[in-house]
């Protein structure tokens, strides 16, 4: 059996994929800080995505002469920031300051994803082996 079928470690596994693709977006939205007209973006919930089939593949390829493309955030479905604190005279709805609080989020949860994920491995060496 391998750890990703168990349910604990699919769904660990499966935030700190989230939380990477949320990390990617914040990136992308820090590094447009100074473009007009640039809309802060954030991906949709944890429990949204958990909720969606996964059989989204990213870019639908209409005619067999396009590109294929990837998602650009693991295929994580992003939206308009609508939590955004303000919005420039520019047009642009990045706030630095709002996403430097967002990537720290981000590393918190990372960081507690992965020592639940390491705990739970722990616990079923334990389990096996009887060492500590």
């Amino acid at each position: 059996m391998k750890l990703q079928d168990m349910s604990f470690f699919r769904i660990a596994s499966e935030r700190m994929k989230w939380l990477s693709a949320r990390q990617t977006v914040i990136s992308e939205n820090i590094a447009n800080a100074n473009t007009p007209e640039y809309k802060a973006r954030e991906v949709v919930g944890f429990e949204e995505a958990m909720g969606r089939t996964r059989q989204s593949t990213g870019v639908v390829v209409t005619n067999a002469n396009h590109i294929s493309g990837t998602a650009p955030s693991g295929g994580v479905r992003t939206a308009a920031d609508e939590s955004a604190w303000e919005t420039g005279m520019d047009g642009n709805t990045v706030v630095l300051e709002q996403q430097a609080i967002k990537a720290n989020e981000v590393s918190e949860s990372y960081r507690m994803a992965a020592q639940l994920y390491k705990k739970g491995h722990d616990l079923l060496t334990l389990a096996v082996t009887g060492i500590r």
